[in-house]
């Protein structure tokens, strides 16, 4: 039986970063992972470069049954902060749209960086270490894997959700919190694409796969996000398909404005000035990728997958009156599509749902019923929009909890 301070379970992002705070205090500190490398979801994000984190992170890009418990967290440990860990090792990084930061020299720089501050910190890291059990006895956890046991005052769980299980991803997290008695929140894919039946991709959506456009799209929620689309051989993703895609509830439509920032209306009517004896879709085309803009325009009889679909089949400009012209103009503004579901767990990159933040502590992370114990980073129900929201999530809470842990 080895005897430990702190036990952290799970080597991600919030892992790691626990594991250097507790370190740091001078805490004898295990950080353990069935993986065979530390921050496996770490070395994929962002393409590969690591959207590390968002310099305009506030409470209100997260999501959460109780939307003030992120703020303890995000404000004592900011996207700055972590800007200065990246500095102090002379790593660069590149803003690159909405305030997402991501590292010039890739994700694996940010893996070797935390790495480094474990071992500057005494942290021992061990790997593929299945965990077979964890017991409380008074004061002290017993952890059990298959090859060793240890012991610590306290326990740490960082090992996030189930999303992308291909990565090693479970629900671990779940089982622990059952063995404790503490409630959770079942969880759910967020930032993930739509899909459609088939019959609603043969018809339509098929001809557009690779077509990528700006929208906004907003769910019934009222939540909207102005960024690309992304058309696929299986339905729509893209920035803002998957930031939409964790305010939607199946069967709900949600709303696509296709020119979210331009008078469609008045440029309509120039156009017709202009170009009296073009077609609409010849003049969509000017605008839209020309594959979207022939689809759009019903080439193929009533679709009831097309924002046009009771404005009839595309005519010379000069053939439509200014009541129709404002009719297609709202439409496009205001397409309303209804997925058939999302790709689930299987590509998501993030999941919403978790341990219930009534159970915690919002500044250590502890558990109310069970001292010792803590849950940190995806395990926990709050989720980040796209653009970084979650590695600070990781960050901050990992922080926190090795403050105290």
């Amino acid at each position: 039986m080895k005897n430990l301070d702190v036990i952290i379970i799970g080597a991600g992002a919030a892992g790691l970063m626990c594991a250097i705070e507790a370190g740091k205090r001078g805490r004898k500190t295990l950080l353990l992972d069935k993986a065979d490398k530390v921050g496996k979801k770490i070395l994929i994000s962002g393409g590969g470069r690591c959207n590390f984190t968002n310099m305009y992170t506030s409470p209100v890009d997260y999501l959460s049954e109780n939307p003030h418990f992120c703020k303890s967290a995000l404000s004592r440990y900011t996207p700055w902060d972590f800007i200065a860990l990246v500095e102090k090792h002379g790593l660069s990084w590149t803003e690159k749209t909405l305030g997402q930061l991501f590292c010039d020299q890739k994700a694996g720089a940010i893996v070797n960086i935390l790495l480094n501050e474990c071992q500057s910190a005494g942290v021992e890291i061990a790997l593929t270490q299945s965990i077979e059990s964890i017991a409380k006895e008074g004061d002290h956890f017993t952890v059990t894997t298959q090859q060793h046991s240890y012991q610590s005052t306290s326990l740490v769980i960082a090992t996030g959700g189930p999303s992308i299980p291909a990565m090693g991803a479970t629900d671990f997290v779940m089982a622990i919190a059952q063995q404790f008695s503490l409630n959770t929140i079942p969880f759910k894919a967020g930032l993930v694409p739509f899909t459609f039946t088939q019959q609603a991709l043969d018809s339509f959506y098929k001809d557009l796969s690779g077509i990528s456009v700006f929208v906004e799209v907003c769910t019934q929620s009222g939540d909207c996000f102005k960024e690309n689309i992304l058309f696929t051989h299986r339905g729509i993703s893209g920035p803002a398909v998957l930031q939409a895609s964790s305010y939607w509830q199946q069967g709900e439509a949600i709303t696509f404005n296709l020119f979210p920032d331009e008078n469609i209306y008045a440029w309509l009517i120039t156009q017709q000035q202009q170009h009296p004896n073009a077609e609409l879709k010849t003049v969509l085309a000017y605008k839209l990728a020309k594959r979207l803009a022939h689809k759009l325009c019903n080439q193929e009889g009533t679709n009831p997958q097309s924002p046009l679909q009771n404005t009839g089949h595309s005519k010379p400009m000069k053939s439509y009156n200014d009541q129709e012209l404002e009719t297609i103009s709202q439409q496009l503004k205001a397409w309303e599509i209804t997925p058939d579901n999302t790709e689930g767990l299987r590509t998501a990159e993030v999941c919403l749902g978790g341990v219930n933040t009534d159970e915690l502590s919002s500044k250590t992370f502890e558990t109310k019923k069970a001292k010792g114990l803590y849950f940190i980073g995806e395990g926990v129900d709050v989720t980040g929009h796209l653009g970084g929201f979650n590695f600070q999530w990781a960050w901050a809470s990992g922080w926190c909890a090795g403050q105290v842990a």
